[in-house]
């Protein structure tokens, strides 16, 4: 299959300057990269194709050979050699990557490799009274500070770094491999453009030294459990003069003695007496705001529940708060009296007596195995 027009692929004309090429390059390769179309193998092509154009139009000796003779004059074994400061696609190639990804890596023009600082996590526990009123707290985390010995230079004091010979200073190595063009960190350097001949004792050359920092950090009130407050710029360092990065507290909510918590409702169970069920009347029901009043109807059975509007939590991204469903639980007596078992079992002669219509559900059951039998 023959080979399409480079600048057919690129979109340009051929009158195009270096800056309009560049320009639809890092447009085809932001659409079509792997990384952001993992199941697409034409988004790959695409950009491999994509690749070749750039890498033969951006360089003047080999677009003016393209220009002259197509894909005849282009030798795909010809390349840019493997000097660590080629630019061209390598420099447009950077800039895309640190696009796609946010800036965690790349380099500067000429300079060695840069990196964004590590994320770190803090766990912290909570109470459910924490989480639904929201408090603000202090935490201690681990940092990174400048070496006090070598003011950051990780050499030894009287010493200075030098630079690295293997990529002259620049962090990475450019392989040539046909017509693709490889570019990677360093292996002596590890992408800073320096190396030291005598490291510093007290950072073991790395130029800074670990310590543990406290900063204030504000819970907002209902919050849930999983739930990420961001502290940016409060993570690991970044290499190179690269971006710090950021700090992110998760949130953990303790298991409560009363309540469980469901999104912004709450439920808890309720135990009354066998005498308040039959009879109803008021009861007390906690809620985080304190006790509350309702009436238990005559006659509730176990299970039942009741539902208190306005009594949950009022989530983070919620404008009401939520319900507190509780969950009736009819309480069996124990260690009874002579007296008391007395006069339950005056009190079971006479309902049975009465019949049905003091014990409806056990009817009901009865009439249900009475028909399973036959």
């Amino acid at each position: 299959m023959a080979k399409r027009d480079f600048y057919e692929i690129l979109g340009v004309a051929k009158n195009a300057s270096d800056d309009e090429i560049k320009k639809a390059y890092r447009k085809l390769a932001m659409k079509h990269h792997p990384d952001r179309n993992p199941d697409s193998k034409g988004a790959e092509d695409k950009f491999k194709e994509a690749k070749e154009a750039y890498e033969m139009l951006s360089d003047p000796q080999k677009r003016e050979a393209y220009d002259r003779y197509g894909h005849a004059g282009v030798d795909p074994n010809m390349g840019g050699g493997g000097g660590a400061g080629a630019g061209g696609f390598s420099d447009a190639f950077g800039d895309i990557f640190g696009d796609i990804f946010g800036g965690g890596g790349g380099r500067a023009r000429g300079g060695p490799q840069v990196y964004r600082g590590a994320d770190l996590r803090y766990n912290l526990d909570i109470t459910l009274e924490q989480a639904a009123n929201g408090f603000e707290t202090t935490i201690r985390v681990p940092s990174w500070n400048e070496c006090d010995t070598c003011h950051g230079s990780g050499a030894k004091p009287g010493t200075s770094p030098t630079t690295c010979g293997t990529c002259g200073g620049h962090g990475q190595v450019r392989m040539q491999q046909g017509f693709f063009s490889i570019q990677q960190t360093c292996p002596k350097c590890h992408g800073t453009g320096k190396v030291i001949p005598d490291p510093c004792g007290g950072c073991a050359g790395s130029g800074r030294i670990k310590r543990n920092k406290t900063l204030e950090v504000k819970i907002p009130s209902g919050i849930d459990d999983g739930m990420r407050i961001r502290s940016t710029g409060n993570g690991e360092p970044g290499m190179n003069g690269g971006p710090t990065g950021d700090l992110y507290v998760e949130i953990h909510i303790k298991q409560h003695a009363v309540f469980q918590r469901d999104g912004d409702d709450l439920h808890c169970e309720m135990p009354i007496s066998f005498a308040r069920a039959t009879l109803g009347g008021e009861i007390e029901v906690p809620t985080l705001g304190g006790k509350v009043s309702f009436t238990v109807p005559e006659g509730t059975q176990t299970g039942k529940t009741f539902r208190l509007r306005g009594k949950g939590i009022k989530g983070v991204r919620s404008g009401i708060a939520g319900d507190l469903f509780c969950h009736i639980l009819i309480e069996t007596p124990v260690k009874l009296t002579d007296k008391q078992k007395e006069l339950l079992e005056e009190f079971d002669k006479l309902t049975e007596a009465g019949g049905a219509k003091h014990s409806p559900q056990s009817k009901s059951w009865m009439d249900k195995v009475k028909e399973f039998f036959g």
